[in-house]
């Protein structure tokens, strides 16, 4: 599986640098910039709230998928074990 939180903390740190750049070269008001600020940070944590439920909804995917998996394995080795315990008891009957 990819390692993707690397990347995306780059991602974060070069969008705040990008805001802030943006933010010191442009021709507003001070209140228009507290304004652009405030926007972009209510922009900002609609994005990584997003991003941590699609994360968590991706977990929680994977993990119903191993659980699956697992209670199919415990339920073939489980009839296997039965079989052989069937087979034992007709072999023993058969030797008696």
């Amino acid at each position: 599986m990819v390692n993707i939180g690397p990347k995306v903390s780059y991602f974060c740190v070069g969008l705040g640098i990008g805001a802030i750049v943006s933010l010191l070269i442009a021709p507003r008001s001070g209140e228009e910039t507290r304004e652009l600020i405030a926007q972009k940070m209510e922009d900002g944590k609609e994005y990584a709230q997003r991003k941590a439920r699609e994360l968590r909804e991706r977990a929680e995917d994977f993990a119903g998928r191993g659980k699956n998996a697992l209670v199919q394995q415990t339920e073939t080795i489980s009839a296997a074990f039965d079989a052989g315990r069937e087979a034992y008891q007709r072999e023993k009957a058969k030797a008696l």
